[in-house]
């Protein structure tokens, strides 16, 4: 590509899952054995190396794997030859997935907040790359609120983020539509770079123990069920689609990373996008309300502290905002629907009972916080697309329900002969995502 098209061609080279500096060596010492970086006395590198930290280990290690990085005299020469500028790649997808959204949000936070403590001692100008998805389960909702609320600093002049699947439909697809979007990431840009959003009212740093405590009550909750519950992983794949999504031609990738049942080896988007499907959207709420719940048990007077949080620190507003409109997208009587395609009924009831809790702790904790009692209030235009919309999608899912039950009577996907079949579940499942909007 270098040869024919010139050295513009391909100007980044990222490390998916990195976790330790020899991640980033490792790439050095490629590029050079391909012409693309010399070392000795005038060491030069033609592709900016850029690490992906993607799990909550390694989102929580961060910071020291790029300190020991600029420590090594040979990697710290490379950085200064792209400019002393170094980009780092945030993972939202498989921290989510990991962790849960809750933790996941916070621990991107506090990594922005570690390699910018690095990066200030170490001389190096930081530019963050945002891997975020469509859905609020892979870092999803407006941008231009996302940009607001990232940490005090962390945007400076630019800012670089990933537009995935049917997002780039809906924000590009016309000149003026594009145009708008991109006019909008401008101005949130610039308005991040000359304006700390963060410490108006109150520090941010305050509120930082309190999302500590919160985040691990959340952790805890989303891994006992996700996976410490046996029979889990059963009740997943199917009370979902994520089977037929696998087969079907719809996706760029395998459902899985590795021929494995189990969730720690499924990617990121079947995860959400099968959650989205049975309107249950686990990945955008799940967690928050049990954290909220111990969280005031701990602190019967604690309210007025998270209702300050939800008014004076942008990220948390920003959080609440897009854990209502998850709630607002999803439907636990559609989603008890697809709970019975699971086979073992004592599994079904008892994990489904869970996430219904779960659910309405959730909503409780949304409306106790914001003191709004309707999903939406502050959003009427999008709760009226909702109410315009969903009564045409609703009959697409018990449509769906009914033709996975017939194609799940074959017993295995290559027994089904009926293309019909086939088609008929394709069609639904493009359509409740189109009805959804942002659902992988």
């Amino acid at each position: 590509m270098r040869e024919r098209f010139g050295r513009a061609a391909l100007p980044h080279y990222i490390i998916s899952k990195c976790d330790g500096v020899s991640d980033l060596l490792e790439v050095a010492l490629l590029l050079k054995e391909a012409g693309l970086a010399t070392g000795g006395a005038a060491p030069g590198v033609d592709l900016d190396i850029i690490p992906l930290f993607e799990t909550i280990s390694d989102l929580q290690r961060a910071g020291d794997i790029m300190q020991a990085a600029f420590d090594l005299p040979a990697y710290r020469a490379l950085v200064a030859a792209r400019g002393n500028v170094q980009e780092v790649m945030l993972g939202y997808s498989d921290s989510n997935k990991d962790g849960g959204f809750l933790t996941s949000g916070w621990e991107l936070y506090q990594a922005e907040l570690a390699l910018m403590g690095v990066f200030a001692r170490a001389s190096v100008k930081l530019r963050f790359f945002h891997g975020r998805g469509g859905s609020v389960g892979r870092g999803g909702g407006p941008s231009y609120e996302a940009i607001l609320a990232q940490p005090s600093g962390a945007v400076t002049g630019q800012i670089r983020l990933t537009e995935q699947g049917e997002v780039i439909a809906s924000k590009y697809a016309t000149p003026d539509v594009g145009r708008r979007n991109l006019e909008l990431l401008v101005a949130a840009t610039l308005e991040a770079t000359l304006t700390d959003h963060e410490n108006q009212a109150d520090k941010a740093v305050t509120f930082h123990p309190v999302m500590e405590r919160l985040s691990a009550l959340a952790f805890q909750a989303y891994r006992a069920l996700v996976y410490e519950t046996p029979g889990f992983t059963q009740y997943f794949r199917e009370s979902t689609p994520l089977a037929e999504i696998a087969t079907l031609n719809i996706g760029s990738r395998p459902a899985s990373r590795k021929p494995s049942d189990r969730i720690e080896d499924l990617r990121a988007i079947p995860w959400v996008f099968a959650w989205a499907q049975c309107r249950c959207m686990l990945p955008g709420w799940y967690g928050f309300g049990s954290a909220v719940s111990q969280w005031l048990d701990e602190h019967p007077d604690g309210l007025p502290v998270l209702q300050r949080m939800a008014t004076a620190w942008p990220f948390f507003r920003t959080l609440l905002s897009n854990v209502d409109m998850v709630l607002a997208k999803s439907d636990l009587r559609v989603a008890s629907r697809y709970a019975e395609l699971v086979t073992d009924a004592t599994l079904r009831e008892t994990i489904f009972g869970r996430i219904s809790a779960e659910w309405q702790r959730t909503r409780d904790a949304l409306r106790r916080i914001t003191g709004q009692e309707e999903l939406l209030a502050d959003n009427p235009l999008l709760a009226r697309s909702i109410e315009t919309r969903f009564p045409y999608m609703d009959p697409l899912n018990h449509l769906q329900i009914a033709l996975l039950r017939r194609y799940r009577e074959h017993g295995a996907p290559e027994r089904v002969t009926d293309e019909f079949l086939r088609r008929g579940i394709h069609i639904t499942i493009n359509g409740i995502a189109a009805g959804l909007r942002n659902s992988g």
